[in-house]
């Protein structure tokens, strides 16, 4: 078992203890992380005079190495070292002699992890929003090929306006839109360097906290040692903006499921994205979006297991944060796969327009612009509405649509229509009459979608 500590203790750790302890097994993953952060120490150490400038140089060319071995696979992290910093350190010090036992000087391994965090979390920032750049990417091709596919709005899944593909898909693409602002946002505000703050109350070595900061990105150095190595804010707003993404994702997923139904049949998904039954020959079941849905349950777990863990932890660290880790890699894997997949799904869908053209149409979607007709006329709009009532109940005891009545029929619910009312309840005239900005009118989309481009290509 190999450690960083153990000169006051008489005998070792219990196995069992060591290896509830132990984290190896999942920070292993912050190991470019870690050596990263240790070059820029190194490189500190020896501008401060701490260690020469040959034990720099054989330190960086150490670790450079350890590096290479763990990406060719031919150095193996085995559970036989409690965690990465003991793993990378004790390797260093094989490799190089006593210089690598220098590396760790006015450093503790509280600062440590909480620089890897840091620089993984960052670079996930980073990672995870072009994720979203990619579905965003689908979501925007499908809008310019749909500008004038009608299709019903709805409000509480009931048929309420009708709208278009198009901007029934930019829905999406804002939400996804303030999901990678807030990334942003997060890259902005974590980025301050711990690297110096020791285990709690900073070193009597001469550091350089700028030199660290700026060797490795960061803004400018943490304000206080011991809020730096407790700090893990910035990961439970990484979870937030997470668990936010999957709510969109299953949001955007129900409506896909539901659309793939033979009640709607919208959306046609492709063999490449389905599944079938092992007893009913006929299913083609819309998994990848069923999966995605569940999947946001777990993300949504490690955001509260971390608020839970951080809820009653002291100044400065402790053990209890250790578990910061596996929940947030869990996490992270399953946002981006879930992205991935996504963005395959809905790229090769197809819709079925007459459908959707034809349900906008039986779904009395348009009683809203039947009911401004009679206001353009003249009639109070409360009068108005309370004739449209009137004329859907007729509808449903006919079965017909709207736009199917002839006009005998309404002007026997209402003098005042003329035949000027097919057009005004046409599909096409109730979605370009909606013109507002954010609206679902052809030039309002059309504007939408030179904004979206302008966006993506920042």
């Amino acid at each position: 078992m190999a450690q960083l500590w153990g000169g006051r203790f008489t005998k070792e750790t219990d196995r069992n203890v060591y290896l509830f302890n132990a984290s190896i097994d999942f920070d292993k993953r912050l190991y470019a992380e870690d050596i990263e952060g240790s070059m820029a120490h190194a490189s500190m150490l020896a501008a401060q005079g701490i260690i020469s400038e040959k034990e720099k140089d054989d330190i960086l060319e150490g670790l450079k190495k350890i590096k290479a071995g763990i990406e060719d696979g031919s150095l193996e992290i085995t559970d036989e070292f409690e965690d990465i910093h003991s793993f990378v350190e004790s390797k260093l010090t094989g490799m190089i002699g006593d210089a690598g036992k220098k590396l760790h000087t006015g450093r503790s391994r509280n600062d440590q992890v909480a620089l890897d965090m840091k620089l993984y979390i960052r670079r996930q920032c980073a990672e995870v929003s072009e994720d979203v750049k990619a579905l965003q990417k689908a979501i925007l091709h499908i809008m310019e090929e749909n500008i004038c596919t009608y299709m019903p709005g709805f409000t509480h899944l009931q048929k309420a306006q009708p709208v278009t593909l198009a901007h029934h898909m930019g829905a999406y693409f804002e939400m996804f839109m303030r999901d990678r602002d807030r990334l942003a946002s997060i890259k902005t505000r974590m980025n301050t360097c711990p690297l110096g703050s020791g285990a709690l109350a900073g070193t009597t070595y001469p550091l350089d906290r700028e030199f660290t900061a700026k060797a490795l990105g960061f803004d400018r150095p943490t304000g206080n040692s011991m809020d730096s190595v407790s700090d893990r804010d910035y990961l439970i707003e990484f979870l937030d903006a997470l668990s936010l993404i999957m709510m969109h994702l299953s949001r955007f997923s129900e409506e896909i499921i539901i659309w793939n139904s033979n009640e709607y049949r919208f959306v046609t998904i492709d063999d490449g994205f389905s599944t079938g039954s092992s007893i009913m020959p006929q299913k083609k079941n819309p998994d990848i979006a069923e999966l995605v849905r569940g999947k946001t349950g777990r993300v949504y777990g490690a955001l509260m297991s971390m608020l839970t863990t951080m809820k009653g932890i002291p100044l400065a660290y402790d053990k209890d944060m250790q578990e910061d880790k596996e929940v947030s890699f869990d996490a992270i894997d399953t946002v981006r796969e879930s992205l991935q997949m996504f963005e395959g799904m809905v790229s090769t869908m197809k819709f079925n327009n007459d459908v959707m053209e034809a349900s906008a149409k039986n779904g009395f979607t348009n009683a809203t612009d039947a009911a401004d007709y009679l206001v353009r006329k003249g009639m109070p709009f409360r009068d108005a509405h309370s004739v449209i009532g009137r004329l859907v109940l007729y509808c449903i005891e006919k079965d017909k649509a709207i736009d199917d009545l002839d006009i005998n029929e309404f002007k026997d619910i209402c003098p005042m229509f003329d035949d000027d009312i097919y057009e005004a309840v046409s599909l096409k005239t109730c979605v370009e009459r909606r013109l507002t900005d954010g609206a679902p009118g052809e030039q309002a989309m059309l504007t939408a979608v030179k904004r979206y481009k302008e966006y993506l290509d920042r």
